[in-house]
């Protein structure tokens, strides 16, 4: 029997009570390295494998040092928290419980990059996220070194998308660009901007704490640390889990109770692809493992459907909504 994951970024107060408060985090965390410290925290994002968790999995200590190289002190940080993936619900469920923890990961980063500029780029239909990390930046004394704004990310799909990120705060349209220069060479006001998924931060604000070792510490396959899944379809609900890399699909569904014969499961999300759960249920959810077997991990949604839903019908559904989520180029 698999020992459970003891949760690292839900740790702390039940997710049904509501956001913790910053005296609440540091009394269970304690505070984040000083200054000094966290502007030589590039390398242990690397030694630790930390991967982005928006979806493409691009490792965050690459990232991170691309901006820093031609930072000269003026980047920016972006926290991506448009979401607009329809079943995912991760990142909400980070702004919305442990938005301290979020904050704490952009202030790494900064650091790390030498930005003096942080932007919250929140999905616009995600009011309560918005409302609550409005009311966490409240109760933290300003730093005076950096400067942070919380900005309305407008609805749809691509706006999320890294250089639609950057467009958007530039121009006030949230479609992808493709410019020669990329968001870490000329992004927001033609700074290095580094665009970062919520999730990633909130690891980053933990591994500031603790270290690689720690984060490395846990993870059964070749990616090590934990992740964020959203799982649905089981009783019409939507739950966020964190898991161990390598937990199997079949233990999310045991725990899920989505294990009948027959299922179906969509796997990454709406960029993802669905499975037989018989020939899938020894899976880990890894995303290298699962790359070599034609799967993806991508944001970290796992949606079971039942034997008796309707496999086209379901497909025709995504991809109806996908056409209506066009970039328009």
């Amino acid at each position: 029997m698999t020992t459970p994951l003891e949760p690292r970024l839900l740790a702390g107060p039940p997710l049904t009570g509501g956001p913790e408060r910053l005296a609440a985090q540091r009394a269970r965390l304690g505070d984040l390295p000083p200054s000094t410290d966290r502007r030589k925290l590039i390398p242990v994002v690397e030694a630790c494998g930390l991967l982005g968790r928006g979806g493409a999995g691009f490792p965050v200590g690459r990232k991170w040092r691309a901006v820093a190289e031609r930072s000269k002190g003026n980047a920016v940080v972006v926290v991506n928290g448009a979401e607009g993936e329809p079943r995912s619900a991760k990142d909400r469920a980070l702004m919305e419980r442990r938005p301290h923890l979020v904050l704490d990961g952009a202030l790494v980063a900064a650091d790390a990059v030498g930005a003096t500029d942080i932007v919250l780029y929140v999905g616009t239909e995600h009011t309560e996220a918005r409302r609550i990390l409005a009311q966490a930046l409240a109760e933290r004394e300003p730093d005076p070194n950096v400067h942070v704004q919380l900005v309305a990310a407008p609805v749809g799909y691509v706006a999320g998308e890294a250089t639609a990120v950057v467009h958007y705060l530039n121009e006030g349209d949230a479609r992808p660009t493709f410019l020669d220069a990329r968001p870490h060479e000329r992004g927001v006001a033609d700074r290095p901007t580094l665009v970062q998924n919520v999730e990633s931060l909130a690891h980053a604000a933990l591994i500031a704490r603790f270290g690689d070792a720690w984060y490395r510490s846990v993870g059964r396959d070749p990616t090590r640390g934990s992740a964020l899944i959203t799982v649905s379809g089981v009783n019409n609900r939507r739950t966020v889990r964190e898991i161990e890399y390598g937990t199997t699909i079949g233990e999310v569904a045991r725990l899920s109770g989505a294990a009948p014969s027959g299922a179906t499961v969509l796997l990454g999300g709406y960029f993802g692809g669905w499975a037989s759960l018989d020939e899938v249920r020894d899976e880990p959810l890894d995303p290298a493992t699962m790359r070599e077997h034609g799967l993806g991990f991508g944001c970290g949604v796992v949606s079971f459907s039942g034997p008796d839903t309707c496999g086209v019908g379901a497909t025709a559904e995504i991809m109806t909504y996908m056409a209506g989520a066009t970039a328009a180029q």
